[in-house]
């Protein structure tokens, strides 16, 4: 995708990267990592996005000392960075290690509108 698309879908993903922050300061750690999924799933067709996403999953996992989510933010954060520029994206697919790496999931709506809204002009 190019810088356009990263442009664009920027404020989205950071609309939900800021309600993570608010959500970990709340002490809500399941709702942090559901905002984290959803800025997963607005920006993994950016190269950009998807790691910053995966390391945030990743330093979320390191915070819940959870061992499993870890290692797989560990191997997904390197596929992204070496995944996403060769077109290797499950669209819709929400980052977290609950789920293969490779499935492609349903996006929500609402979601699926403002990636639709930031490729417009790509």
């Amino acid at each position: 995708m190019t810088a356009g698309f990263r442009k664009r879908i920027a404020p989205f993903v950071g609309h939900e990267l800021v309600k993570a922050r608010q959500a970990r300061s709340e002490g809500e750690r399941e709702l942090e990592f559901t905002h984290l999924e959803r800025a997963h799933v607005l920006g993994q067709a950016s190269t950009y996005w998807h790691v910053k996403v995966h390391v945030l999953m990743l330093m979320w996992a390191l915070r819940q000392r959870d061992l499993r989510e870890f290692l797989g933010q560990v191997f997904r954060t390197l596929g992204a960075a070496l995944g996403t520029a060769l077109g290797m994206v499950p669209q819709g697919n929400t980052g977290g290690a609950n789920v293969s790496p490779f499935r492609k999931m349903p996006i929500d709506p609402e979601l699926q509108g403002l990636i639709e809204r930031a490729k417009a002009d790509v």
